[in-house]
């Protein structure tokens, strides 16, 4: 592991002694969980616990209309709701000891469309996706409920969408990481071919991952379920992470010179040789 060398100075009665601080030089992961339309941080929690024992620092939190804004649920727009998920991105990425080269974005349903759009305003190494819905991008600015009312939302999800026509599409097309698609088998929200449409779009990523959860609803109602997706996330997770340390490891390089634990002793003078 690279490690980073610190020259400091020791005080010690009047005056201070030198000293070197050698720590780890690599930082930690990144991780952020958007949780979907009327859940909450509390869905990803045990998740993330999971996870940071990986060796990553994971933030969690509840977007504007959820849990304590509840009442701003009928007005809140996903422009506010993408303003929320850039201030939470932000406060990750200043935390002490995150690596902002090294951030993950797992979001589900509606959050995972908003962690769509976040990777052309954030750099994201790693994308994970959980039946990501699709909206179609008029209507930014009004309230989220209003679109259910405004756009024919279920005909839309039932057909396939070109990148080039929605502005989620296109970021995930242009999205240039490692990349994992959940689909549930049996979602009537977020249909399968919400699913086609952004494996297609993104199939410029560096990796991609596809996984079906047999058997299961939009929701993931079922503890099985659960405990599927679960491990399906921490297992790529643990393999991207684990993946990105192995290439950081510091290749093997001939060790320096150990300075002697003390003085050498001179020598003693050697007899003349006789001739």
């Amino acid at each position: 592991m690279p490690t980073i060398d610190e020259s400091i100075a020791i005080p010690v009665d009047e005056g201070s002694i030198a000293g070197t601080f050698v720590t780890p030089g690599t930082l930690l992961p990144g991780v952020l969980f958007i949780h979907g339309w009327g859940g909450s941080q509390g869905q990803y929690l045990a998740r993330a616990r999971q996870i940071a024992a990986l060796g990553c620092i994971c933030l969690t939190f509840d977007l504007r209309g959820h849990a304590q804004t509840r009442p701003q649920f009928e007005t809140v727009s996903r422009a506010s709701n993408l303003r929320d998920v850039l201030a939470a991105y932000d406060r990750l990425a200043e935390r002490r000891h995150v690596d902002r080269s090294s951030i993950a974005v797992v979001g589900s349903s509606y959050g995972g469309y908003l962690a769509t759009i976040l990777t052309t305003m954030r750099p994201v190494k790693w994308l994970a996706l959980r039946a990501p819905a699709l909206y179609m991008d008029s209507g930014w600015e009004v309230p989220k409920l209003q679109l259910h009312k405004d756009q024919d939302l279920r005909a839309y999800r039932r057909s396939l969408v070109a990148f080039g026509d929605n502005r989620a599409l296109q970021a995930c097309h242009d999205f240039d990481g490692d990349l994992l698609l959940v689909e549930s088998e049996l979602d009537t929200i977020v249909p399968r071919a919400v699913l086609t449409s952004y494996r297609e779009a993104g199939k410029n990523a560096r990796s991609l991952t596809y996984r079906c959860l047999a058997g299961a609803d939009h929701g993931l109602a079922r503890e099985a379920d659960q405990r599927a997706y679960t491990s399906v996330l921490v297992g790529w997770l643990q393999e991207m992470v684990f993946g990105e340390r192995a290439n950081a490891l510091a290749p093997v390089v001939q060790e320096a010179p150990h300075e002697p634990e003390a003085p050498p002793t001179p020598a003693a003078p050697q007899p003349a040789a006789r001739t």
